[in-house]
């Protein structure tokens, strides 16, 4: 079947289950979650493969062996489509981001020294601005509280240099579209605005991976 939305019951499906986080409401609602919420999910990133790339759903099961949280499953479902970026839906509405959450460290040092650069840094800093002016926002992740070691604190682009991971990251609240087809043409949108900074990453730091997991 063509994607055509989510339908309020998979919105309805999230607020109870941010109400009750329980092994008892999954079990009652999972064929809830299976054909509101995942179906249309794996509808939408068939069809978004043919542009971006083949698609991963994430199991909707939280790890919690580290986590003060115990909680067992995630409020949202979320996919990494290809190496371009990562879809996100929840009560709270549709997300999408774009990007390297976070890096190696040699993937880290290319980063840096690509930042560092005049030629390479200057392109970066524009197709940020050009990105944020269309309306996504480019965000850094791990921030350093100081320029990294080997690299001036004024440097002209000390910001970017403290960064461990740079996405852009776009989120839409619920809305009647959000139960439409034209959902798909949001995040088409946004991927095609967003991808001189996954060409950037591609050609500066290599072995461009996409959004994983994190969210």
């Amino acid at each position: 079947m063509a994607f055509s939305g989510w339908p309020e019951e998979a919105l309805d499906f999230y607020d109870g289950l941010a109400i009750d986080n329980s092994k008892a409401y999954w079990t009652e609602h999972k064929a809830v979650y299976e054909d509101k919420v995942l179906r249309p999910m794996t509808e939408l990133t068939e069809e978004l493969a043919a542009e971006f790339g083949e698609p991963k759903i994430f199991r909707p099961y939280r790890d919690v062996r580290f986590s003060k949280d115990k909680t067992p499953y995630k409020t949202h479902v979320a996919a990494v489509i290809g190496g371009a970026g990562y879809v996100q839906f929840s009560a709270e509405g549709l997300g999408a981001g774009a990007g390297m959450w976070e890096m190696n460290p040699e993937q880290l040092a290319r980063y840096r020294a690509a930042v560092a650069g005049d030629d390479t840094g200057a392109e970066l800093e524009r197709l940020i601005a050009t990105i944020e002016k269309a309306g996504p926002v480019v965000n850094g992740h791990g921030v350093l509280k100081s320029a990294p070691r080997g690299y001036s604190a004024d440097h002209p682009r000390v910001g970017l240099l403290r960064y461990k991971g740079i996405t852009a990251w776009q989120q839409w609240p619920v809305e009647p579209w959000l139960e439409t087809a034209s959902a798909k043409d949001r995040l088409v949108s946004f991927f095609r605005t967003a991808s001189p900074l996954r060409t950037w990453l591609a050609d500066n730091v290599r072995e461009l991976t996409g959004i994983t997991g994190g969210r």
